[in-house]
C-alpha cells in the first residue's frame, strides 16, 4: 500500500485535471517512440513510423498517446489501489502483446518531460516528485504480471 500524502494526492489530481489529453498524450507517445526507436515495434499496424515527421502526423500514434492518458485516470481515481486498478492491463500487456516492460518507464520519464514543458515554472521539485511518485507506482503496477 502507498501512502500519499494531501500534497502529493491533491497535486496529481490537478495536474490530471488541468491537462490537455489531446496534447500532451500524442506529445509524449510520439516522443517516445522517436526517441526510443526500439519502442516502435509494438506498433506494426500503425503504418507509417519511418521518420520522425510521419510518427508526429500518425493519427493512430496520436490516438493511443489519448488512450494511454485516459488509463491513467483510473490510477487518479484509484490511488489507495493502483495495483489492482492495472492487474488486467499488466496481464494484457505481458501475456498478449509481449511489451518490454522497461518501456514503461522510457514513457513516463517522457511524459515528466511533457508535462513539465507544458506547466512551465509551476512545475517545481516539490510537484516533480510527486508526478514521479505516481509514475512508478503506474509503472510497477503495469509491471507487475512480469514478476
Amino acid at each position: 500500500m502507498v501512502e500519499w500524502t494531501d500534497f502529493e494526492r491533491s497535486t496529481i489530481e490537478s495536474i490530471f485535471s488541468k491537462m490537455d489529453y489531446e496534447d500532451v498524450g500524442p506529445a509524449a507517445l510520439c516522443r517516445c517512440l522517436v526517441v526510443y526507436p526500439w519502442t516502435q515495434r509494438y506498433f506494426g499496424n500503425f503504418g507509417n513510423l519511418y521518420n520522425a515527421a510521419a510518427i508526429m502526423s500518425n493519427k493512430m500514434v496520436a490516438q493511443h498517446g489519448i488512450t494511454v492518458l485516459h488509463g491513467m485516470d483510473r490510477a487518479v481515481k484509484n490511488m489507495d489501489n493502483i495495483k489492482a486498478t492495472y492487474a488486467e492491463l499488466s496481464v494484457l500487456h505481458s501475456e498478449k502483446l509481449h511489451v518490454d516492460p522497461d518501456n514503461f518507464k522510457l514513457l513516463g520519464d517522457i511524459l515528466t518531460i511533457v508535462v513539465a514543458a507544458r506547466m512551465g515554472t509551476a512545475f517545481t521539485a516539490e510537484v516533480q516528485a510527486a508526478f514521479q511518485k505516481f509514475l512508478a507506482i503506474v509503472i510497477s503496477s503495469l509491471g507487475r504480471q512480469y514478476h
